[in-house]
C-alpha cells in the first residue's frame, strides 16, 4: 500500500472533481476534499484491498458530502438523484415529474440492498463496477439490483396514483 502523502498526490484532483460535479461549488469542494483524506487517513487501518483505492476515496468522499448536505441542510438536486434513469427515456419523465422530497422518499421506502445501489448509483453517481466493489459483489449484480430497485419505486407510485 502507498504512504497516504502518495496517495493524496494521486487522487487528490479525482476526489476534488468528484465532489466539485456534487457541490457546484470550489471552496466547498476544497474543504470536503480535505475532511475526505482527513477520514481517509483515520480509517486507513480498515482498508482491506477489496476495491480500488480510488472507489474507496469516492465512497469516503460521498459520505463526507452527504454529512455535508445534512449538517448544512441542503437537499440534493433532483438531477443529482435522478440523473442516472437516462435520456429521453419514459422512466426519464417519470421521474423528473417528481420532486426530490418524493423521490427520497420512495428510496427510502425500498429495502437493502436496493436502497444502497440506488443511492450509490443515482446520488453517488458511482458506475455498477465501483458498486460492486464496495458491496463485494460483481458489477452484474449492481446491474440489476439497480434496475429491481427502480422498477419498484416505478411500481410504488403507479399503485398510488
Amino acid at each position: 500500500m502507498k504512504s497516504m502523502d502518495e496517495i493524496y498526490r494521486t487522487y487528490a484532483k479525482m476526489v476534488y472533481g468528484f465532489l466539485l460535479s456534487k457541490c457546484g461549488n470550489h471552496y466547498v469542494a476544497e474543504e470536503l476534499t480535505q475532511e475526505t483524506f482527513y477520514q481517509a487517513l483515520k480509517g486507513l487501518s480498515r482498508f482491506e484491498n477489496k476495491s480500488s483505492v480510488s472507489t474507496w476515496l469516492c465512497g469516503i468522499a460521498n459520505n463526507v458530502y452527504r454529512s455535508y448536505c445534512r449538517k448544512e441542510k441542503l437537499h440534493l438536486k433532483l438531477e443529482e438523484a435522478s440523473g442516472e434513469i437516462g435520456g429521453d427515456s419514459p422512466e426519464q419523465e417519470f421521474f423528473t415529474k417528481l420532486d426530490t422530497l418524493e423521490l427520497l422518499k420512495l428510496l427510502h421506502r425500498l429495502k437493502e440492498p436496493l436502497r444502497e445501489v440506488l443511492y450509490l448509483r443515482m446520488i453517488g453517481n458511482l458506475s455498477f463496477r465501483e458498486i460492486g466493489e464496495i458491496m463485494e459483489r460483481s458489477e452484474n449484480w449492481a446491474r440489476v439490483n439497480f434496475y429491481r430497485g427502480k422498477s419498484r419505486m416505478i411500481e410504488e407510485v403507479k399503485k398510488n396514483e
